[in-house]
């Protein structure tokens, strides 16, 4: 049976993604709600906005009013909560919008959903979910040595970002414990596709390179990040809502890690593969790479152990590093981002 999904954050670079594949791979409608943002990216839904089952509201998570409306307007039969403000170094140097939509915003749609929730007729309420997404970032960092993070790690964020993001999640587990709320929290690793912002790691350094920029790479470059490919992900993100114990996180990772020395490195070579003429002023790609002070506080490594999700639901990552990484630079270079 088809389902109504209401979908914050909708036209950000993973919501996009989570909204093309439910239009294209099941019967499912969709909601999205977002302000529109800088980070956001309309054409990136260009290919689906005419679909029958989709449908825009512009709403801001944080105005409770609105999203009572929207509640109203189409009685969805899930939540599934993405709109965030996700960019660690804009966390550093202007907290209160993280605060704002990251916590604010997510307690507007904790209580709208809560009160929806208590309207619906038994079968409606009991099928009900609110999948809340979050990062693997809340649980801090770890030492090269460390075992990965699992779903039982306590929570130590090191930026305004992932403090916002840990405060969040200590939400949703709240309406759950005390509401009885039908919540599910999944803690991603860093992704990665086409469509992403242009302030991540690997567009920057795509379109760095292309133009012959300096690859600007903090301290040493040897901060261990795992990387998830978004089409991965958002696969999860569905079979979460649908099949996922409630009350339950589940962390989903690419079982990937690489420095980011690594990262910027495999993209000079790909991008010797695939770009005919280069910037005259340059000889190699590499040649760009440009060590900076480091970001405050840095952390030194993420790693998710995903047994899990693995565990009880089967799912576990379908594309490499190599064939993602491939994938997305070829994306960018087609689309000149």
């Amino acid at each position: 049976m088809s389902k109504r999904i209401l979908i914050t954050g909708g036209s950000g670079f993973i919501g996009s993604a989570l909204i093309r594949y439910i239009i294209n791979h099941t019967h499912d409608s969709v909601i999205n709600v977002d302000k529109l943002t800088y980070a956001t990216n309309q054409s990136s839904l260009k290919d689906i906005e005419n679909s029958t089952r989709y449908a825009f509201e512009k709403v801001d998570i944080c105005d409770l009013k609105s999203i009572e409306s929207v509640f109203k307007k189409y009685r969805p039969d899930s939540v599934m909560h993405l709109a965030a403000e996700s960019h660690v170094d804009r966390s550093i140097t202007g907290a209160a919008d993280f605060i704002q939509t990251n916590i604010v915003g997510t307690y507007a749609l904790l209580e709208v959903a809560k009160n929806y929730w208590h309207t619906l007729e038994e079968a409606k309420k009991s099928a009900f979910r609110f999948h809340h997404i979050s990062t693997d970032e809340v649980y801090g960092d770890l030492s090269l040595s460390e075992p990965a993070f699992t779903e039982y790690s306590p929570y130590h964020p090191s930026s305004p970002y992932s403090a916002s993001k840990a405060a969040s999640d200590h939400l949703v587990q709240a309406w759950h414990r005390t509401y009885g709320l039908p919540v599910i929290i999944t803690n991603s690793s860093n992704n990665y596709g086409a469509y992403q912002h242009a302030e991540k790691l690997i567009p920057l350094m795509i379109s760095n390179a292309v133009m012959g920029k300096p690859l600007p790479i903090y301290g040493d470059g040897r901060q261990i990040r795992d990387w998830l490919f978004v089409g991965d992900h958002v696969q999860a993100l569905y079979l979460v809502l649908t099949k996922g114990r409630v009350g339950e996180s589940y962390n989903i990772g690419g079982n990937c890690e690489k420095t980011n020395l690594e990262v910027v490195k495999m993209i000079c070579e790909l991008l010797e593969e695939l770009v005919s003429n280069k910037p005259n002023h340059i000889k190699y790609y590499e040649d760009l790479m440009t060590f900076v002070k480091d970001r405050p506080g840095h952390d030194v490594r993420y790693s998710l152990d995903c047994s899990k999700i693995h565990a009880e639901l089967g799912w576990q990552p379908q594309i490499t590093f190599e064939q993602g990484l491939r994938q997305t630079v070829k994306w960018y270079l087609e689309n000149n981002r």
